[in-house]
């Protein structure tokens, strides 16, 4: 099976290529996000998950924080958790939570 850094990698390209500012492995003071990728108009933070639910990666996102940096920011904050599969090595779901 890939490891999860792999599908974080692609990820993190997929979205530089496409001109977005993305960050990945940010930091907040109980753990770090997986993704972050920045618009005009929203802020969606990334939680990904190999062979754990796309419902335990929004509740990670939750308990650990990683909403704080962006409380005071103006754009739409978006929760998005991503369940990847490693049988069939690709999205399995994924699911996205506004504040």
């Amino acid at each position: 099976a890939l490891p999860i850094w792999h599908y974080q990698v692609i990820f993190y390209l997929v979205f530089k290529l496409m001109g977005q500012f993305t960050e990945a492995e940010v930091r907040s003071a109980r753990g770090r996000a997986d993704a972050v990728v920045k618009t005009p108009q929203y802020v969606y933070v990334f939680e990904f998950k190999l062979n754990g639910t796309a419902e335990e990666a929004i509740k990670q996102i939750n308990e650990k924080g990683y909403l704080i940096p962006y409380q005071k920011d103006h754009r739409e904050v978006v929760r998005i958790g991503v369940e990847f599969s490693a049988e069939t090595r690709n999205i399995n779901r994924w699911l996205a939570e506004t504040k």
